[in-house]
């Protein structure tokens, strides 16, 4: 049996038909539940030019297909005029084992799943009604997390944080085109004082946010950390939260914002929940408009699995594949 292999444009096109935060709460539901088989995240680190690679597998009980993604970030590709990411996802039957699908999404269903998970962590904890959206980060996630908000939250003002004037100009222009409003900033505090939904979509190693910097009422998603090198808050700003949620316990015991918090003794791993917990209902999201809450995204193989399923089942069903 040969696999059927799908392309980007299919895939895009593929993802009209979809919705992706349905399909990965329903994966978080799964995988909080016990339903999944999710082994360690596999990594390839680089530092001569800077870029990572990971490899994130697994299934769901009972499910046709398992699902093996890899997955690269090097960021000075800008510098060449190259996408800094790329990527595939492997289809194979659970029952045979035999590869079944090939997406060569070039690392786009990556950066879906990520906002998807960006938009379900803010349906279940940013506060009622959102002023503005504070975004750390001008590159394709600092955009894909806004755009994936649409279904949860009508507010289109967005104050952007990067590293210098023309990466922020140029963001400006992209969103505004999209219909948003943009205030550049360069100051990380004036995204604090004046955004209570502020996400981080960097790969910075040292913290983008000061503890004495955040109101009551913040809800915060730091989703680039997904290495234990990264680090973009500042560990105080967990130990003064309400409430703090990750989308894997386990994986957030050696990377991302709650393992940096729990290294310095600012929290202990008894306190954050697991995001699929809150999706369920099993736990209570936010409480109170007054409370400061934290998502934790590392990214999670459930997330790679149930967008690939999804995309793979209804492009089969058309007969695009090429086989």
């Amino acid at each position: 049996m040969k696999p059927l292999i799908f392309d980007l444009d299919q895939i895009k096109n593929s993802l009209k038909n979809l919705d992706p935060i349905k399909s990965i709460e329903e994966g978080f539901i799964a995988y909080s539940e016990g339903r999944t088989v999710i082994p360690p995240v596999g990594e390839l680190l680089f530092k001569n030019p800077p870029g990572d690679a990971h490899i994130k597998y697994g299934y769901i009980h009972g499910d046709e297909y398992y699902v093996v993604k890899i997955a690269s970030g090097f960021y000075e590709n800008v510098k060449h005029g190259i996408p800094p990411g790329d990527g595939l996802m492997l289809l194979f039957l659970q029952r045979t084992g035999q590869l079944t699908g090939i997406l060569l999404d070039e690392g786009y269903l990556t950066n879906v799943r990520t906002a998807a998970a960006g938009a379900i962590a803010a349906k279940y904890m940013a506060p009622g009604k959102i002023n503005r959206i504070g975004v750390f980060g001008t590159g394709v996630q600092g955009q894909m997390q806004v755009q994936y908000l649409t279904k949860i939250t009508p507010c289109r003002h967005i104050m952007i944080w990067g590293q210098d004037i023309d990466e922020c100009s140029r963001y400006k222009e992209k969103m505004e085109n999209l219909g948003y409003s943009v205030t550049p900033t360069l100051d990380p505090e004036e995204i604090a004082e004046n955004c209570n939904l502020i996400i981080t979509a960097t790969p910075s190693t040292k913290p983008l946010l000061k503890s004495e910097n955040i109101r009551p009422g913040t809800h915060i998603t730091a989703m680039g950390s997904d290495t234990p090198e990264k680090n973009e808050l500042d560990p105080l700003i967990l130990g003064k939260a309400d409430l703090i949620a990750g989308d894997s316990l386990e994986q957030c015991r050696t990377r991302g914002e709650i393992f940096k918090a729990v290294s310095t003794g600012e929290i202990s791993m008894k306190q954050p929940v697991e995001l699929g917990n809150i999706v369920s209902g099993t736990i209570p999201g936010r409480l109170s408009d007054d409370q400061i809450t934290i998502a934790d995204l590392t990214g999670v193989a459930i997330q790679d699995i149930q967008i690939s399923v999804a995309v793979f089942n209804d492009l089969k069903s058309k007969d695009k594949g090429e086989v």
